[in-house]
């Protein structure tokens, strides 16, 4: 028992360790490409062949979660290689590193005024439409897909590594991949997406709370102002539409001083999103700087404390310990 939880947690910390340092890179093999292509291609089959898209929904998350899980465990299970393949798939399925390293893009290349490459950039992290976007609507859009992503990225996905092992953390990678493709309330995704939608809703409901407080107690760690965030962060965050996304967003937003929200453009058409965080309150460099800081802090905070826990229940369900 000693041994598999040494190892366990060797291979997360390698995990994480490699996320921060080399990211994903671009050009190599990545399961959730894997997974969008499968996707992609199911799509026109039940399509074409089920008139119940609700249904045939839930049946392709069923499949492609159980392919997902079968996959990791028997690959993870070859003796000796299994481990390398463990590695992988904890490293792969953390998404931190990218989500910095494109940040800091983004905001460098607002601060030398390349505004149009800045633009071009944010649209490589969110749907949301930025060709007529100005410098604040950039770094607030920025803001917003950091503080949301930090659990949907890393925390979230950490958290079922660590709990379940890495065939778990690809089972909610995949829950959270059809949520990112079919998860749209529109006419041609509203009824096949909605269980990936739902079960990614249910998947992310600990990870997000968590998230929020591993980063109060990291702004502690900064000296931000956390009492104003304590206070208010948990009624912002129920104003959004999604039961996660606020979580993270409002106590970031509240942290840092800077609001999120507001007359967003998605597709064409203007959304006016419910405001979080201090109301007026521009994001400017400095700001984004100091949420990339904490972002980084939060992780740390989290992965400390999920690995803690992880000990912790070894210790209380296994006696022979």
């Amino acid at each position: 028992m000693f041994d598999a939880l040494m190892l366990s947690i060797l291979i997360t910390i390698i995990a994480i360790v490699l996320d921060s340092v080399i990211g994903d890179p671009y050009n190599f093999p990545h399961p959730v490409r894997y997974i969008g292509n499968a996707l992609d291609f199911i799509e026109s089959k039940v399509r074409s062949h089920l008139k119940n898209m609700r249904l045939a929904g839930a049946f392709v998350l069923l499949l492609i979660c159980s392919l997902s899980w079968i996959i990791t465990t028997s690959l993870i299970s070859i003796p000796v290689v299994g481990i390398l393949f463990g590695i992988y798939f904890s490293y792969a399925g953390l998404a931190l590193g990218c989500l910095l390293k494109e940040g800091r893009h983004v905001e460098h290349l607002l601060e030398r005024g390349r505004l149009e490459e800045a633009r071009r950039a944010l649209s490589m992290l969110v749907s949301r439409d930025t060709a007529n976007m100005n410098r604040d609507e950039i770094r607030r859009s920025l803001a917003e897909t950091m503080s949301e992503n930090i659990n949907d990225g890393f925390i979230a996905p950490l958290f079922y590594l660590v709990l379940t092992g890495p065939a778990g953390l690809w089972v909610y990678k995949t829950v959270s991949t059809m949520d990112s493709m079919w998860g749209y309330k529109n006419d041609r995704f509203e009824q096949l997406g909605y269980a990936g939608a739902k079960t990614d809703d249910i998947l992310a409901f600990i990870p997000a709370r968590l998230t929020a407080w591993a980063m109060y107690f990291a702004g502690k760690l900064m000296c931000l102002d956390t009492l104003n965030a304590k206070k208010h962060f948990k009624v912002d965050a129920r104003k959004m539409e999604s039961p996660n996304a606020g979580w993270p967003m409002s106590m970031a937003a509240w942290l840092i001083g800077g609001q999120m929200g507001g007359e967003t453009v998605y597709f064409g058409k203007v959304k006016s999103k419910p405001i979080l965080g201090p109301v007026n309150e521009k994001w400017h460099s400095y700001k984004i700087n100091q949420l990339i800081s904490l972002c980084k802090r939060t992780a740390v905070v989290a992965s400390g404390g999920l690995i803690l826990v992880k000990i912790t229940l070894s210790l209380v369900f296994f006696d022979n310990y």
